[in-house]
């Protein structure tokens, strides 16, 4: 692989990455809740299913799904309600505590189950599979060792996300000086709300 081509590869998975969706909304949301400290335990979740995904799609799991369209589906409909169990909770958040809580006390919620909670809404989006599938091949030699060219690939895209995910989680930890009004609170959880089930709709509409 070419110093080019890979150039060409960071700032296409730049601005894809950049792309709001259910992680960087997931993110947001952790951080005016709890603080950008706390929430990294979300962003790394996130970050190692990324790289999970990525490297089963390199090592034949994608063509797995896409021949299987009853896998495909199982893991897609997972997404999809663990995507409306978060708009629910979302929803149901009367946005009394002001917001943020950098200690998070009153939540109850370890490091551990932030860490899970973002590994699971990355982890269940099929699609993720499919798009890498599609899209790490274009960027390599196939007249040069493959695997370290998928080791780079893979590497240069979680460590993107990752920067994408500080800037989503210093947003929120600045958004969240605004929210302590429980009025906004509510406000901003009834939207984060919608945004997850309109996710979980878009996923749950995405064919095979």
């Amino acid at each position: 692989m070419s110093l080019e081509t890979w150039c060409l590869y960071f700032a296409a998975v730049f601005l894809l990455s950049g792309t709001p969706g259910p992680n960087m909304l997931h993110v947001l949301s952790r951080s005016v809740r709890f603080g950008f400290r706390r929430s990294t335990a979300a962003m790394l979740g996130c970050g190692l299913a990324v790289i999970v995904a990525l490297t089963a799609s390199a090592a034949g799991l994608a063509a797995v799904l896409k021949a299987s369209p009853i896998l495909f589906d199982i893991i897609r409909y997972a997404g999809v309600a663990y995507l409306a169990w978060l708009g629910l909770k979302a929803w149901l958040d009367k946005g009394e505590d002001g917001g943020l809580r950098p200690d998070g006390t009153a939540s109850g919620l370890s490091g551990l189950a932030l860490f899970r909670g973002g590994f699971l809404v990355s982890i269940t989006n099929p699609k993720l599979l499919l798009f890498a599938a599609a899209f790490l091949p274009q960027f390599i030699n196939l007249s040069a060792p493959q695997f370290p060219q998928f080791v780079i690939l893979i590497v240069t895209f979680g460590l993107i996300e990752l920067f994408w995910y500080a800037m989503y989680g210093l947003g929120g930890q600045k958004l969240a000086v605004y929210l302590k009004r429980p009025a906004l609170n509510k406000l901003f959880n009834r939207l984060t709300g919608t945004l997850f089930f309109g996710f979980g709709f878009m996923l749950l509409k995405a064919k095979h």
